[in-house]
């Protein structure tokens, strides 16, 4: 290991160190010297020198954060711990960062860095998933995964974990994670088996040096990175405000295509993925929709049959299976499915305009060609 790599993971664990004063400090100088800047052994430049005179306490701070943590000491526990330190514009740095306007002066990185030169799509939702919402990015993981795909996602409970468990149930399949701790503290702890598993088969990157803690400021920032990493980003579900938002919101404005996976009405982990509909993302009903995304659907390739029926997706799936079941009516339906008259009937109408339902002198029926719903 370097000494600019031990300089520039002591700096980045600086108490008061943020982003944007890390970039500073590193940006077209030596990591040592940067790290002599901080700790007051050189002259300040006068963007530095301009930050200590505005909050005075923070020289003292950076001298007793230079005596703390040695960077000879930073750079063997990296090296012990498996962990890459890349600068910006080294060897390794994910070039999808180079000209982010927010890019991460350094990064750590336990795996291969390179796997982010494959196609990347971004999984991401609630912490607080249904079971359904877990079962759905753990299939859209692992069939993306399935077409070489590396699926990116921030290994937080719930949306996030069941992505990467999906993506690694497939051989061969090389995920990336983003975290909001040090490459060493997993978080959840729960997830440490998952942790080692996505960073020995694909690559686990941070901001943030061995050590450091999960607090909550890190992973709005964490969210960011994921933005900026992938072709495209798949939020699966989303309460009304969180993680998830943040992250397609910063995709938004770095142009990366968003997709969202439609829920039903009144369901709290649907309010944010319905907002996002709402509000110009387009409905990831299917993997094949996100595939088309990438350029990479096959379902007409060859002589494979191919069922171009739009997929339904929320109320519309459970309409199907009763319709498959017997034929039935209105009014029987919204009976089995506790929804309102009109809601059940402009779902019927979009089943039977798209191919899935048949109707006749009221009764309506599955129509039983084709491709099938599991």
């Amino acid at each position: 290991m370097s000494s600019e790599a031990g300089f520039l993971a002591a700096l980045a664990g600086f108490e008061a160190m943020t982003t944007a004063r890390l970039a500073w400090l590193v940006a077209d100088r030596p990591a040592a010297e940067a790290f002599a800047i901080a700790t007051g052994a050189a002259p300040p430049p006068s963007a530095i020198a301009a930050l200590f005179a505005r909050t005075p306490t923070l020289a003292a701070c950076w001298r007793a954060e230079g005596a703390r943590r040695e960077p000879d000491r930073c750079a063997a526990e990296c090296a012990d711990l498996g962990v890459q330190v890349i600068r910006a514009g080294a060897t390794g740095y994910p070039a999808q960062l180079l000209d982010d306007p927010r890019r991460p002066a350094v990064l750590f990185v336990r795996g291969d860095p390179t796997v982010l030169d494959a196609r990347r799509v971004g999984i991401v939702g609630t912490r607080n998933a249904t079971q359904r919402g877990r079962e759905t990015a753990a299939s859209f993981g692992h069939d993306l995964a399935a077409e070489g795909v590396v699926v990116v996602s921030g290994l937080a409970r719930g949306i996030d974990g069941a992505a990467h468990r999906g993506a690694l149930a497939v051989d061969g399949s090389r995920p990336v994670a983003v975290v909001g701790s040090g490459p060493d503290r997993p978080y959840p702890v729960i997830h440490r088996n998952l942790w080692d598993a996505v960073a020995r088969r694909g690559a686990l990157v941070s901001e943030w040096p061995p050590g450091t803690a999960p607090d909550a400021f890190r992973f709005p920032l964490r969210n960011r990175i994921i933005a900026a990493l992938v072709e495209v980003l798949v939020v699966v579900e989303s309460r009304e405000s969180g993680g998830s938002l943040i992250t397609a919101r910063e995709a938004f404005e770095r142009g990366v295509d968003v997709f969202a996976v439609p829920g039903p009405l009144g369901l709290r982990s649907a309010i944010g993925t319905n907002m996002l509909l709402r509000d110009g993302a387009a409905p990831a009903t299917d993997v094949a929709d996100v595939l088309m995304s990438l350029g990479l659907d096959r379902r007409r390739a060859g002589r494979s049959r191919f069922d171009a029926r739009p997929r339904p997706g929320g109320l519309e799936v459970e309409l199907l299976h009763a319709c498959r079941r017997e034929p039935t009516t209105v009014e029987q339906l919204a009976l089995r499915t506790g929804q309102g008259v009109t809601d059940v009937a402009m779902g019927l109408a979009r089943l039977e305009r798209n191919g899935w339902i048949r109707e006749t002198a009221g009764w309506f029926e599955a129509v039983e060609e084709w491709a099938d719903l599991a």
